[in-house]
């Protein structure tokens, strides 16, 4: 038998604990605002039936940020992305410029991570320990005492810098495609897309994490080691 893969074995955990989860995000934020648009755009026009189809994701960040009751680094970060969501919508302009002003939200999120990182506090340290005082709160203080860690805040920062530069390659990607193909062509595939290079992030994300365990545990066995050889004979 060959040995599990620890970064498979914890993205399917992963997937098993939030599949559900991502189930109800996929008919929100994905199959409904088609829907509405599809049947909406015939009578009010695409400008109108884009607005009313971001309704159903701009409704589920609100509910889900209330039911949590709590402001954290997270919750700070959701809140963000309705209020410029929001924002988006404010103003005339055709329906690709109204498109374009809603991918801007990724585009400036993706700017938070690489300005975070780029000062030397990466975000990824933040929202972490967030969602881990929501999840392992005992274990929040062990995790908390590795930020004088040389060798953790590197991790932390690779990270946030390769999360930056996905949302910000979703973002142009769906730019892009905003004129390459029909509003109702960039519907269907855009959010496909889009969940796909998340999905690699994640994966890539545990692979890391994964790969820096394993290294961390071996420089814990080599200093193991060495102090054993230091240890003076016993007579």
């Amino acid at each position: 038998m060959t040995a599990e893969n620890p970064a498979l074995t914890k993205l399917a955990g992963f997937v098993r604990q939030h599949g559900a989860r991502t189930g109800v995000e996929l008919l929100v934020n994905f199959v409904l605002p088609f829907l509405i648009y599809d049947f909406g755009r015939a009578s009010l026009g695409d400008v109108k039936a884009l607005m009313a189809s971001s309704a159903p994701p701009m409704a589920w960040s609100i509910i889900e940020f209330i039911r949590k009751r709590q402001i954290d680094a997270l919750s700070v970060l959701v809140l963000s992305g309705i209020a410029l969501g929001l924002l988006a919508f404010i103003g005339g302009g055709s329906a690709k410029f109204l498109q374009l002003r809603e991918n801007l939200v990724t585009g400036l999120i993706a700017l938070v991570f690489l300005g975070s990182a780029a000062i030397g506090k990466p975000i990824i340290y933040e929202l972490a320990r967030a969602s881990m005082k929501r999840t392992s709160p005992d274990q929040v203080a062990d995790f908390e005492a590795l930020r004088t860690n040389a060798r953790f805040r590197r991790a932390m920062t690779v990270m946030t810098v390769v999360w930056g530069l996905g949302m910000l390659a979703i973002c142009a990607t769906a730019c892009a495609l905003v004129f390459m193909v029909s509003i109702r062509t960039y519907m269907l595939i855009s959010s496909p897309i889009g969940y796909g290079m998340v999905g690699l992030l994640v994966a890539w994300t545990f692979w890391y994490r994964g790969v820096q365990m394993r290294a961390r545990d071996k420089w814990q066995a080599a200093q193991a080691l060495a102090g054993e050889g230091d240890a003076p004979a016993q007579g």
